[in-house]
């Protein structure tokens, strides 16, 4: 029988996966799968308590999975991930084309094939600080670090509007970002109310990048130039609606450093982002991640 650990956030997704569980074990076992279920301390690395095993399920959000990631790039390791969508929004999941459904999505890991796809990672630029995986999004400025604000009772109380409740407390704290941006290809200065590069496809499960996907090798960059809120916000409707706004710039590259004088919190995946300067890098094909063989 193939080897597998469960890795499982009780408190993600109003307990789903814990709720869930003897069935999920069950779906494994099914298809020939050892499988030992674990619940996530988040005081302690997981990989320690796990050697020589075929497969690692992570039931939770983007930030379990976040979390997962960062813990097995720390100790060096290369496991094989399944992801089960057991969080409130689940970009990556939804991504990778896993069914919000928690059984079906079992299956679809149980029967799935592995395939490499891109990891993003965040350094300081002067090595002050550690690397940051991100498998989804990283981003700064206005809404992009309510995530972070959001407690676990709102999201069970409210799920993904829990987010956008969040984030009206995040307009009165409307300020420009003065940035400079360098590509692959280009370095320029762009005053940013909001940024948000991409590796998965949504946000909250709104898409905004796309033509972004986990295996192109390059990230999907979103930057929303200051003006004044009225007009900030609506060239993000339009952007949302499908015209493109002037003082909405999109670019693609594989990498790009970010530089401001100013202090800003950032985000990847729902979690803190490190701070400025920073380089972002995609790294393509770093992960090899279980996905359903019909997409």
């Amino acid at each position: 029988m193939k080897r597998a650990i469960l890795l499982y956030n009780i408190q993600a997704g109003k307990g789903r996966a814990e709720k869930k569980l003897d069935k999920i074990v069950s779906i494994f076992r099914e298809h020939d799968y050892e499988i030992q279920p674990l619940q996530i301390d988040f005081s302690v690395n997981p990989f320690d308590n796990i050697s020589d095993v075929d497969l690692v399920v992570v039931a939770g959000g983007d930030g379990t999975l976040n979390y997962v990631v960062n813990r097995m790039k720390e100790r060096g390791l290369d496991h094989t991930l399944g992801v089960l969508p057991a969080g409130t929004a689940n970009d990556f999941a939804g991504a990778l084309g896993m069914s919000r459904n928690v059984y079906k999505a079992a299956r679809q890991i149980a029967t799935g094939g592995v395939e490499n796809i891109d990891c993003g990672v965040v350094e300081p630029m002067h090595g002050k600080g550690e690397k940051l995986y991100f498998v989804n999004i990283f981003s700064f400025g206005i809404f992009t670090t309510t995530s972070q604000h959001t407690s676990d009772e709102m999201k069970h109380k409210f799920g993904r509007l829990a987010y956008g409740i969040a984030g009206m407390h995040d307009l009165k704290n409307m300020h420009g970002i003065p940035l400079t941006i360098t590509t692959d290809t280009e370095s320029f200065y762009y005053p940013t109310l909001m940024a948000l590069v991409f590796n998965g496809e949504t946000a909250g499960r709104v898409r905004l990048a796309r033509k972004s996907s986990l295996r192109d090798g390059v990230f999907d960059c979103l930057f929303l130039r200051k003006r004044n809120a009225f007009f900030s916000a609506m060239n993000m409707l339009l952007y949302l609606i499908g015209i493109k706004p002037r003082a909405v710039k999109f670019l693609r590259t594989k990498s790009l450093t970010l530089v401001t004088p100013t202090d800003e919190d950032t985000d990847v995946d729902g979690q803190n982002g490190g701070h400025f300067p920073l380089r972002v890098t995609c790294l393509a094909g770093e992960l090899k991640i279980v996905c359903p063989k019909q997409r």
